[in-house]
């Protein structure tokens, strides 16, 4: 697990993250780690401990002065808590929808080389229910879907294991359902597939599919694309079985 991982995946350190954002943090804040300590009810030592956490995690950056120290909210940082809003979105609200906008892009034909490695085509196989076109659909974000992509944490996705071979170890993914929408039409079944590491930045996003999604969609390069994001499940998971009848 990365340092970004398990940042996000510690309440106390996304509740650190809070506190500093609520004080201003996204454009820049002094941040006192007393101050800080008495909003998380914990002391000094383990406020600067979770500022800490945070600065080697990359979701925040800081400059320590003589008085005190400035901290700013990374885009990372900034992605882990709009993930924390979805999350309430969903508990609080009916119909919430996570919508990205953004338009068709050439990639570098990474995409078809590891989808079509052995350790990652069988895991396509098994929990998305199908054989990947060999390629990806590359798609650049606009500004707005760039700073809802964070959102994404929050929705269920379908895990693809890290896994190595005799050369090297590939990393995780998570692959999330979508369907997409281009001039009128509508694919529904393919996967956003979002990896642990990525060289890509974040407003790039590379979408699977059993079929060649450029020629489903009739789309080229330049084109605009909606896409819709949704809970995904396993398709090698079944539902659970009944419970029997005691007699």
């Amino acid at each position: 697990m990365s340092e970004t991982t398990a940042a996000t995946a510690d309440p106390a350190a996304i509740a650190a993250l809070k506190h500093v954002a609520l004080a201003g943090g996204l454009n820049e804040t002094k941040v006192s780690c007393a101050a800080l300590g008495d909003r998380l009810d914990a002391s000094t030592q383990t406020a600067s401990r979770r500022l800490q956490t945070l600065e080697s995690a990359g979701l925040v950056e800081r400059d320590v002065v003589g008085d005190g120290q400035w901290v700013r909210v990374t885009d990372a940082g900034e992605a882990a808590l709009r993930g924390e809003y979805a999350d309430y979105r969903r508990l609080f609200e009916t119909d919430v929808e996570l919508v990205l906008r953004g338009h068709v892009t050439g990639g570098m034909g990474e995409g078809r080389h590891y989808i079509t490695l052995p350790g990652y085509a069988e895991q396509f196989a098994a929990r998305l229910g199908y054989e990947p076109f060999p390629g990806t659909l590359n798609l650049e974000l606009d500004a707005e879907s760039v700073r809802r992509r964070g959102e994404i944490a929050g929705v269920d996705a379908v895990p693809i294991d890290a896994w190595e071979d005799a050369d090297r170890t590939y990393g995780a993914a998570a692959c999330y359902a979508v369907t997409l929408v281009a001039d009128g039409e509508r694919y529904a079944d393919a996967h956003a597939i979002v990896p642990d590491r990525t060289h890509h930045d974040d407003d790039k996003l590379e979408v699977i599919a059993p079929d060649e999604l450029r020629d489903a969609l009739d789309v080229s390069d330049g084109d605009p694309i909606e896409v819709r994001v949704e809970a995904a499940s396993r398709a090698d998971r079944s539902a659970a079985a009944p419970e029997q009848e005691v007699a």
